[in-house]
């Protein structure tokens, strides 16, 4: 094979660059560092890495204060965030990002951890308070509203209830949990595609627990 050849077949196994205006962001909450990696605070890292996966992009673009990366999906252009801000300031980027696209929060889906709800369950909200989470919690408050569409990623609740919630959520995931993890985090990028297609509520109804 020539080297024009080479190039040829380089270019079109090329994916095609968004096109048009962003329309959506999604964005999945943790903390960065190899050291949050696996935990149950970064679920939401762990599910963008899911959807980069099926869609095959490298998440790494630097902006923001994320690593970034655009998709189309369900035939829009989604900006794809992970806030390197840690949780405690995730406000600070995706505020950013909304100023920056004119994104209003009905179209900024928010993907997190909840210790409410059992590793392998996922629940879809359209709006909603911060319910204790500091992430969502400085999203809400730099943006100055809690209406934006959630998918809230369960990690299950603390042993006990002396147990320190940062030790809970800053550790990681039993190893056999790894098989329901993953399905929940296949499900959520099916939510997300329904949920950027406009169909919230097919969304909820089929993953809601």
């Amino acid at each position: 094979m020539s080297i024009a050849d080479i190039f040829k077949k380089l270019e079109s196994e090329r994916k095609p660059e968004p096109q048009g205006a962003v329309e959506y962001i999604i964005c999945g909450l943790g903390n960065p560092g190899t050291q949050y990696e696996g935990t149950r605070h970064n679920i939401g890292f762990m599910t963008i890495d899911t959807l980069c996966g099926k869609y095959k992009l490298d998440c790494k673009k630097l902006k923001f204060k994320s690593l970034t990366c655009d998709a189309t999906i369900s035939g829009k252009r989604c900006l794809i965030m992970k806030p390197t801000t840690f949780m405690n300031n995730s406000g600070e980027a995706v505020t950013e990002a909304m100023n920056f696209y004119k994104i209003p929060p009905e179209r900024t889906i928010i993907v997190f951890d909840d210790i409410s709800l059992e590793p392998g369950k996922l629940r879809i909200r359209r709006k909603g308070s911060d319910g204790g989470h500091n992430g969502i919690k400085s999203i809400i408050y730099l943006s100055g509203s809690d209406m934006f569409p959630r998918i809230k990623m369960g990690v299950g609740a603390k042993p006990h209830p002396d147990y320190s919630l940062a030790d809970w959520v800053l550790g990681h995931f039993k190893k056999e949990q790894a098989e329901v993890l993953e399905a929940c985090m296949d499900n959520a990028v099916t939510a997300i595609e329904l949920m950027v297609d406009g169909k919230i509520n097919e969304a909820m109804n089929k993953f809601n627990s």
